[in-house]
């Protein structure tokens, strides 16, 4: 029994301090990583921002697959819903400027509707999006633009929006009429609209760079202010 016991203390203390050196570890770790990005923006004279940008819309629009080819590059064919929300880390360069991207991919299901105040906390700007189907996904996604602004308005403000009208693949060629999103883009003052495919990366780039453009010379602009 007592060598047992005692097995059980080595056990115990072994485990302390692997804890002990993995947290020791990881401190140095991040203490030179920051001090790296410190003397790298010093020397530099660049700067880093952070922008939390949420992605709304009705659920099956392509809202993840939109994050994941503008992120990744990648398009995967089966539809997995999102439960809640979802995060996804990108960060991009802009005149040796670092930009940190923190896309909040909210669900589109009502189920989850309780929680939206929580998700759009701190966000800096809004993606919409919705699906250009001729089927009854598409012509809901399109009228529900309206609660999902409101939405948006009413917990993060005036805020930069941008209108996704997403999977063009699946229009056929010259039958895809812009007037009306014309109008709807006028009537909520979004920054702009960008016809978009995540399965052949049609307008993706283009559409998250336009929000991120925004959002940097915005920022950098009152930053040079200060």
């Amino acid at each position: 029994m007592r060598f047992k016991f005692q097995n059980l203390r080595i056990t115990v203390i072994l485990f302390i301090l692997l804890n002990f050196y993995i947290i020791q570890y990881l401190i140095l770790h991040y203490s030179k990583n920051i001090i790296r990005k410190a003397l790298y923006y010093l020397m530099t004279n660049s700067q880093e921002f952070g922008f939390k940008i949420s992605i709304i819309g009705d659920g099956g629009v392509g809202k993840t697959s939109l994050i994941k080819k503008f992120t990744k590059g990648t398009f995967e064919k089966d539809y997995i819903k999102t439960i809640g929300a979802q995060f996804s880390r990108y960060d991009k360069n802009i005149n040796e400027d670092v930009i940190n991207l923190i896309f909040w991919d909210i669900a589109g299901q009502i189920d989850f509707k309780f929680l939206h105040p929580l998700f759009y906390k701190e966000s800096r700007a809004g993606i919409i999006v919705c699906s250009l189907e001729a089927n009854d996904l598409g012509k809901d996604s399109f009228t529900h633009i309206e609660n999902w602004n409101n939405e948006l308005k009413k917990y993060c403000g005036d805020i930069p929006v941008v209108l996704f009208t997403n999977k063009v693949d699946l229009v056929k060629e010259n039958n895809t009429s812009t007037i009306k999103i014309q109008e709807l883009v006028k009537k909520y003052n979004f920054l702009r609209y960008f016809i978009t495919s995540a399965k052949t990366g049609e307008g993706v780039i283009e559409a998250f760079n336009a929000i991120i453009d925004k959002l940097y010379f915005k920022y950098k602009q009152l930053s040079s202010q200060k």
